[in-house]
């Protein structure tokens, strides 16, 4: 691996700037892309540059990325950000390529939130992608689905690009820590801390080290602990952050809140969480688990709902799509409970892990084939739409030596309650057919 302290730039040069990586194997993180044998490491060794659309969080090397690509392929280099630029900046940059271009060199067109633009814009510089004037690399921490034009998403490849990992971020927490302050040292508890507030966001570490060291000086600190990292970024703290007991305590909260019924403490645990600079969309992770754990079968709509709300986030974003999250939350706080399916699963794991691995019944099998009929494959299986109800009173469908099972027992709220009368109602049938446990 490159030495990344190697030909540093001055101590005055920006923390980030001097831990830029200065090749791939300096970059923290995208295993699944920078690794042996994955996508973006074979485009670099092949020495093949396409467009695409580098997908991902803040903080996780989109912009890192595509400069070592413009230096591995010897290309100019022209950086946009959407947030100001417009299409005056576009054809300034597309004659800044033919320019490059009768010099015999190559241009990357890279364009930062391309989510930002409009399809107009989009389409401004999507006629020099096809012509092969420049090479489009676009950053978005948006979902390209929906905010980049089908036409230009067509031409480009996309690659998702992850948080980073505790892993990732205490190798980067060490570098940053040995580049800004080699004499400083930091207690183990304190970079955890550290850590967990940068919530895999490489670019935020970075800021935090530059932060303490700075801070740690003027107070004569070192060792550097848990505790002084918490008084030292008081005013840059999030609410809560990941790796603390504060984050988990209010997501616990929310989850209490639904399960009691009580949409008002449910809206303001959510908004707590939200204010404190909470992933929206791992909000809405655990939306989608309360749904399933804690109201299931009693009124399904629950977790239809809870998922339309997360893919109107992604499609709206913040802080629009917040309120879907919101409209959500008070449901579920508002639906008929019942754990009765969550406690069943459970059940069932438990019962298969302990248990052998049993063959499936002969009149359970599948008997597509000749050979398999012969065998016995599906021999006495009762197809059920022929029997009156629809239902084949007294049929099992256990494995033949497990016996009668009830670990699901619906409630009597919501729609289990009728669940529950159907479920009575066919047990009673199969004992007047005389079950054959």
């Amino acid at each position: 691996m490159a030495d990344l302290f190697a030909d540093q730039p001055p101590v005055n040069v920006p923390l980030a700037e001097r831990l830029r990586p200065r090749s791939l194997d300096d970059i923290v993180g995208q295993a699944h892309l920078l690794g042996a044998g994955k996508p973006l490491r074979l485009a670099f060794s092949a020495g093949k540059l396409h467009s695409m659309i580098l997908w991902g969080p803040p903080g996780v090397g989109k912009t890192t990325l595509a400069r070592l690509m413009a230096d591995a392929f010897d290309a100019h280099f022209i950086a946009l950000s959407a947030v100001f630029s417009g299409v005056k900046d576009i054809r300034e940059a597309v004659q800044k390529a033919e320019v490059e271009r009768g010099r015999g060199c190559h241009t990357i067109l890279f364009v930062d939130e391309v989510h930002r633009f409009n399809k107009a814009q989009q389409d401004a510089f999507l006629p020099y992608v096809e012509q092969g004037l420049l090479t489009f690399i676009g950053a978005t921490t948006e979902n390209p689905s929906f905010e980049v034009n089908a036409a230009l998403l067509s031409r480009a490849a996309v690659y998702v690009l992850q948080p980073l990992s505790e892993a990732d971020l205490a190798v980067l927490l060490t570098r940053a820590c040995a580049a800004a302050d080699a004499a400083l040292v930091f207690e183990p508890a304190a970079g955890d801390r550290l850590v967990g507030l940068a919530d895999g966001d490489g670019r935020r570490l970075i800021g935090l080290v530059e932060q303490l060291v700075t801070a740690a000086h003027t107070a004569g600190v070192n060792p550097v602990t848990a505790d002084f990292v918490g008084e030292a970024l008081s005013r840059n703290l999030r609410r809560f952050d990941k790796g603390g007991d504060a984050f988990y305590d209010q997501i616990s909260a929310l989850h209490k809140s639904v399960r009691g019924s009580d949409p008002d403490a449910a809206l303001y645990w959510l908004c707590r969480m939200l204010d404190g600079g909470a992933d929206p969309r791992y909000i809405g992770r655990r939306l989608v688990r309360m749904a399933s754990e804690d109201i299931g079968l009693a009124d399904p709509r629950a977790l239809e709902m809870t998922l339309q709300a997360c893919a109107a986030f992604e499609r709206l974003g913040s802080p629009e799509g917040e309120l879907a999250l919101a409209q959500a939350a008070v449901f579920l706080a508002c639906a008929a409970k019942s754990n009765a399916v969550y406690t069943a699963f459970k059940a069932v794991r438990r019962f298969i892990a302990e248990d052998g691995s049993r063959p499936v019944p002969m009149h359970l099998r599948n008997a597509p084939t000749q050979l398999m009929k012969t065998l016995g494959h599906g021999d006495g299986y009762r197809y059920a739409h022929d029997e009156a109800g629809g239902y084949a009173a007294g049929e099992r469908y256990l494995p033949d030596d497990v016996p009668t099972q009830a670990w699901y027992q619906p409630t009597d709220r919501g729609m289990e309650a009728r669940i529950r009368e159907k479920l009575a109602r066919l047990r009673a049938m199969d004992t007047a057919a005389g079950d054959r446990d």
